[in-house]
């Protein structure tokens, strides 16, 4: 009875998933040991990240330049070339257009402030007349405490960033050597791994690693096109409806685009500000272009272009955001769904590995 219990693959998981648990545990209670690590990978995370985000953005150029026979080296230094040709193309184009608007919001900050605070006061005076219920629900104190609460944590983390920018710069210098060797060396990676195990598997081995270079790939390719065409449609339509600020708005929709999920609230809410300020009924046009937007992103651009190698459920989504979000904070909300999709690759690879091996005994 015991040895046939033993033998269950259920039993063997069960086994392994609490040694993990006790492992884990055991880690978190002498944690202080890898602090050093920590700082250190730190240290070296953003560059790497960096890089490689650069380098599938790079190496499908890099790929077809040696197809037509160019040499790696040189073919690297045209990537490197077209990288910069495209900053400074963007910078040239809408630099000044979003100098301007920037400038121009900044002016008209102090209009916004004041009619904010006109209608608090407004709402102060009649607030006698607001039903209890409301009233219950809606405490100046707390918003008051809450609102000193965050400009006072503003504060400290913009003093923050101040003191650790050069360090920042410092490591953001490494991220061109770090590309150059991704770009030159980065094929020869798996065929590395794959040595550290026995002949047989090794193909296998570089399979995996295939299947998640892939995934990997697909991603941040197909997520660097996905939120460009999410920011035009934004821009195209805030443009139609005359809103203000509108291509810094429409960046800012684009950036946001890469958070999962919650990117389109993000991005909606400073567009329905600048809106209400505008005009009260441009809530309700910003709001529809919004929605017209992840509609086309939802249902044409992203099955488009990411396929089904990211086919995630959205509540699989909303649940890694949650999880992710209270265990790592925000970097955690951002890698989250790109790591569940090269992990799921991973163990559907594996699974049918194990199919295989099964049909062939």
């Amino acid at each position: 009875m015991v040895l046939s219990l033993l033998d269950r693959n259920w039993f063997k998981a069960l086994v392994a998933l609490i040694l993990l648990l006790i492992a884990i545990f055991l880690l978190h209670q002498v944690s202080f040991i890898f602090t050093p690590i920590v700082v250190l990978l730190k240290t070296i995370f953003l560059p790497f990240i960096l890089a490689g985000i650069l380098f599938y953005l790079c190496r499908p150029l890099v790929r077809f330049l040696e197809k037509q026979k160019v040499p790696k080296g040189i073919a690297i230094i045209v990537a490197y070339i077209a990288i910069i040709l495209a900053f400074y193309g963007i910078f040239k184009l809408i630099g000044p257009v979003v100098n301007d608007q920037i400038d121009r919001f900044v002016k008209n900050f102090p209009k916004m402030q004041e009619a904010v605070e006109e209608s608090v006061t407004y709402v102060q005076d009649n607030w006698e007349y607001l039903p209890e219920s409301v009233r219950d629900m809606v405490s100046f104190d707390k918003a008051a405490e809450r609102a000193q609460s965050f400009f006072t944590g503003f504060a400290s983390d913009f003093v923050s960033i101040l003191t650790n920018i050069f360090s920042t710069v410092f490591v953001l210098v490494l991220v061109p050597f770090i590309l150059f060797y991704m770009l030159k060396d980065g094929n020869r990676l798996g065929n590395f791994i794959a040595l550290f195990f026995p002949a047989h598997k090794r193909e296998d081995v570089k399979g995996v690693l295939g299947a998640m270079d892939k995934t990997i790939s697909s991603y941040i390719q197909g997520q660097v096109l996905v939120s460009v065409c999410v920011g035009t449609l934004l821009l195209i339509g805030y443009l139609i409806i005359g809103l203000d600020y509108s291509l810094v708005l429409a960046l800012f929709g684009m950036l946001t685009n890469v958070i999962p999920f919650i990117g389109p609230f993000i991005a909606v809410v400073p567009a329905l500000l600048v809106a209400l300020f505008q005009d009260p009924i441009m809530v309700v046009y910003v709001a529809i272009i919004m929605i017209i937007a992840q509609q086309i992103e939802g249902n044409i651009i992203s099955p488009q272009v990411m396929g089904k190698t990211l086919d995630i459920h959205p509540l699989t989504i909303i649940v890694l955001i949650l999880f992710a979000g209270n265990l790592v904070g925000f970097l955690g909300i951002i890698f989250v769904i790109p790591t569940y999709a090269v992990v799921k690759t991973v163990i559907i690879h594996l699974y049918k590995l194990t199919q295989v091996t099964r049909d062939d005994k």
